[in-house]
């Protein structure tokens, strides 16, 4: 089990199981959300998350047709993103999660669109546009 919060702990939540490794995203929607060079998201089964706290306070913003990103309007953190085509996949932003995560970075995508001022210097494989798994989650 794993927990998460936001910034400000208006907003926290429950993973119940092991994480899927982290997917490192580069596409311009992620960065400007982030405000940082890439985001880094875990696939979670929607029936693996649990809201503790702070439903009032998760806003949804429809970023491109079919494509949600959750995020608290007190404070702002992003929390998940989910698109209507696999509504039982919530990609919940790594950071926000409280223990020490046994999973690590799998791979970088969207990197044809990376910023020009954050190198990716790591040996992970590289996507140019979307990464499609095997495993949809």
């Amino acid at each position: 089990m794993y927990t998460g919060r936001c910034l400000c702990g208006g907003v926290q939540f429950r993973i119940d199981g092991e994480l899927a490794p982290i997917q490192v995203c580069h596409c311009t929607q992620c960065r400007q959300a982030q405000g940082t060079p890439f985001a880094t998201n875990i696939p979670v089964e929607a029936s693996a998350f649990t809201l503790i706290s702070g439903p009032e306070l998760l806003s949804d913003y429809v970023s491109s047709p079919g494509k949600h990103r959750v995020f608290c309007r007190r404070c702002g953190s992003p929390v998940y993103s989910f698109r209507d085509a696999l509504p039982a996949t919530l990609r919940i932003r790594a950071g926000l999660l409280v223990e020490p995560l046994n999973t690590r970075p799998a791979f970088h995508f969207y990197t044809a669109s990376q910023c020009n001022w954050w190198p990716i210097q790591d040996t992970l494989p590289q996507y140019p546009d979307a990464y499609v798994p095997s495993d949809p989650r």
